[in-house]
């Protein structure tokens, strides 16, 4: 009776409507959530098989990260990888009541209603849990206008709840770790732990933990490595909140907040970090193998979701020092180079070079295409905007054209590099060009420069195979050829004694011309041609005598191949990069084998002359500056290279367990090096390579290369080589021989 009276009375009766009102559009609006009006909402059993799109790792010989191929980049591990002190980071700072709720914190919700929501108290902190959060991860959230935050924090909710009810607090913890966005692009903890700090996660510390906990409150305002400070001060407060719920003690806290955060920062991405050019050479290969293999769904493996695992040949450390030696020689050869072409540099006065370069522009082209005269693409061309350009010293940001960007990149030399095992063709160092990032050009797998006297090994390996006595003697002098329109080879320095004859090993050693035509035209082109194809050497080379100069465009990679022979008892390689392919499992997918040719391409007798030849070519010749400039006692063999106008610079370097090939020269091929002095393999390619092993010397791990040990030679070989390396005409041939340089070309 009572009860009736009060319900009656309108300040009771309408507030209780309105309640009960409330109460059932909230059911309402509830339910239809949770039956799928509003978008479907995952099941238990689809919640029970979470996957995500993981980054297919790329390690080098030794299971060492050198990359990823990802559109998110998420690295998943297991929870026996988590540090504890990592966990209690989190949850001290996300979640204190982690493993008292079942998904959703209602005594949060109750405390972020009174005391954020009408008290207005922004510190009272969110009502959000790790499971929540966890949710939002996994399936992001939708827009539905006005009712967004309601709609996105019910469907959570419903979502955190069932996903509480199939996985232990570890797996949601595993879980969460494995999907939470970091700084820089970055998912997952793995990942962020290698990016930031260049180690797994097991191997983080306190302030490490703290400082990628830290960074989850505002991804780019805590980024550590935009806003060092402000990451430290947030890595602060997460120690204080362990400090607070009893994590860690006040004194460890103090601690480790007297420390510095230190980062050891690694770049993921596509353009930057160790081996770009390596990487992406790598990642076609990938898009061809992976076309023969399907999982077990029948669809083809994706490089960028499906978290495969790629070993490759790569030895990272190399790699490195490499790369490192490789920006510190460019660096000052550009300077001497610029000096040396000074004012009159043809990018600066040549016009015709600028516009010419402008014409091979994909832009340029499509502007034709789209109807522009090539007065209205000039004019395009001439108007400015900021842009970032490259410099050695440090990339500048300024006004500029792409006429002008374009005559700014016209100056640099770029450089090529690749080092295999010559036992199996396992590449160890690549460099592909100087920074990927402006220069996306590879110089070793896509690049077909004039070889120059690097090719000449090739020609005298024919001579000895094909019967030629190493102690044969040739002149020096020019000779013009009158049946090759006058052709005269000549030789790098223009002092010439017409009376001197040189024997091959020093022929070859001082890499004279002269004498290359001539003992090609003996032997006859054809029979080189037959022995480089033997050597591994795919290109069509023409069969002119030119070649025996390296007149002719050959890969940096085919080239390494072919020189591995006289190493790898006279038995070609094909340089390759990856050894298998795994799944996210661990499952083999493919494996690769070397691709040595079953061909000897020549004798142990020419194999052991030739290695002879090229280490005299080391220790007196072209590249004697390996021991006396450098101070390399290891023991190497090699070849210079330089070709005409000083275009291209080349040096191969030969040691048992390595052989490696060095190039430098400028993208346009009509600009070269003013002076043979800069522009000679010797000045521009082998300072690489000696630099290379000068830091290769100074680490053990190195030694089973660097002090490795050359086959004895036979006594026969040695015997043979037993000669005068020169001699002068007697007086009677002084006095009968000819005192014409012409003659016809003789080839056999």
């Amino acid at each position: 009776m009572m009860i009736r009276k009060l319900l009656h009375r309108k300040w009771i009766k309408w507030p209780l409507i309105a309640i009960g009102g409330f109460f059932l559009i909230f059911t309402t609006f509830y339910v239809s959530i949770y039956f799928g009006f509003w978008g479907e909402i995952p099941t238990k059993n689809e919640l029970s098989s979470l996957k995500q799109a993981e980054a297919t790792l790329l390690l080098d010989k030794d299971g060492r990260l050198i990359g990823k191929y990802f559109i998110y980049d998420r690295q998943p591990i297991i929870y026996d990888d988590l540090p504890k002190h990592l966990i209690d980071a989190l949850i001290a700072t996300e979640d204190v009541r982690f493993y008292e709720h079942d998904g959703v914190d209602n005594v949060s919700l109750v405390r972020v209603f009174f005391k954020t929501i009408l008290l207005r108290d922004k510190s009272s902190g969110g009502g959000s849990t790790i499971t929540l959060q966890l949710v939002k991860n996994l399936f992001g959230r939708k827009n539905y206008g006005y009712f967004s935050v309601v709609v996105n924090k019910l469907k959570e909710s419903i979502v955190a709840k069932r996903i509480e009810e199939i996985y232990t607090k570890e797996e949601i913890l595993t879980q969460y770790f494995n999907t939470v966005p970091f700084p820089d692009n970055t998912y997952g903890i793995e990942s962020a732990s290698q990016k930031f700090f260049n180690k797994s996660t097991r191997e983080l510390t306190l302030s490490e933990a703290c400082t990628l906990i830290g960074s989850l409150k505002a991804n780019h305002s805590y980024n550590p490595r935009l806003f060092p400070e402000r990451s430290q001060l947030r890595r602060d407060v997460v120690l204080q909140q362990m400090a607070k719920y009893e994590y860690i003690t006040q004194d460890i806290a103090d601690r480790v907040m007297n420390q510095n955060v230190n980062l050891d920062y690694q770049y993921f991405n596509h353009d930057l970090g160790l081996a770009p050019y390596f990487r992406e050479e790598v990642k076609k290969q990938l898009s061809k193998i992976l076309k023969k293999y399907k999982k077990a769904d029948n669809t083809f493996y994706d490089i960028y979701k499906d978290g495969l695992i790629i070993h490759t040949t790569l030895d990272y450390k190399m790699q490195s020092l490499a790369e490192e030696v490789m920006k510190e020689h460019l660096q000052n050869l550009q300077k001497a180079y610029e000096k040396e072409h000074g004012n009159k540099a043809p990018w600066k006065t040549n016009t015709g070079l600028l516009d010419n370069a402008l014409q091979q522009l994909p832009i340029y082209q499509k502007y034709k295409e789209q109807g522009l005269n090539r007065k209205q693409i000039i004019d395009s061309f001439s108007v400015k905007r900021e842009m970032e350009l490259f410099e050695w010293g440090g990339n500048i940001s300024k006004k500029v054209s792409v006429r002008d960007s374009l005559q700014h990149y016209l100056k640099f030399l770029n450089a090529g590099m690749i080092a295999i095992d010559p036992s199996d063709g396992a590449v160890r160092a690549y460099l592909g060009g100087i920074d990927y990032r402006y220069f996306k050009y590879d110089h070793v797998s896509q690049s077909k420069r004039q070889v120059g006297s690097t090719f000449k090994p090739f020609v005298y390996t024919a001579a000895i195979e094909n019967g030629m006595k190493p102690c044969s003697y040739f002149p020096l002098k020019e000779v013009t050829y009158t049946n090759l329109k006058d052709w005269t080879p000549k030789n790098s320095s223009s002092e010439e004694d017409p009376y001197l004859n040189y024997n091959l090993e020093t022929a070859l050693s001082n890499s004279v011309n002269t004498i290359a035509v001539k003992v090609i035209g003996e032997i006859g082109v054809k029979k080189v041609l037959e022995q480089v194809e033997k050597m591994g050497i795919t290109e069509e080379l023409p069969e002119q005598p030119s070649i025996a100069l390296g007149t002719a465009g050959i890969k940096i990679k085919e080239l390494a191949g072919a020189y591995a022979s006289y190493v790898n008892h006279s038995k070609a390689v094909q340089p390759f990069y990856i050894t298998k392919i795994e799944d996210r499992q661990g499952n083999l997918i493919a494996s690769f084998e070397p691709k040595i040719s079953e061909e000897v391409a020549f004798s142990d007798y020419t194999r052991q002359i030739l290695l002879e030849m090229m280490k005299s070519t080391v220790n007196e010749g072209t590249a004697k500056r390996l021991r006396s400039t450098y101070g390399l006692k290891n023991e190497i063999a090699g070849k210079t290279g330089t070709t005409q106008d000083n275009k291209d610079g080349w040096f191969v370097g030969i040691t048992p367990n390595l052989v490696t090939v060095t190039w430098v020269g400028n993208d346009n091929y009509t600009i070269g090096f003013k002076s043979t002095a800069q522009g000679q393999g010797a000045n521009s390619a082998l300072p690489i390579f000696a630099g290379l092993y000068q830091k290769l010397n100074k680490d053990v791990a190195f030694d089973p290369i660097t002090k490795s040990s050359f086959e004895k030679t036979s006594d026969q070989v040695l015997e043979d080589l037993d000669c005068k390396p020169e001699k002068r005409d007697n007086f009677l041939k002084r006095l009968f021989s000819k005192k014409t340089k012409k003659k016809k070309f003789r080839n056999k």
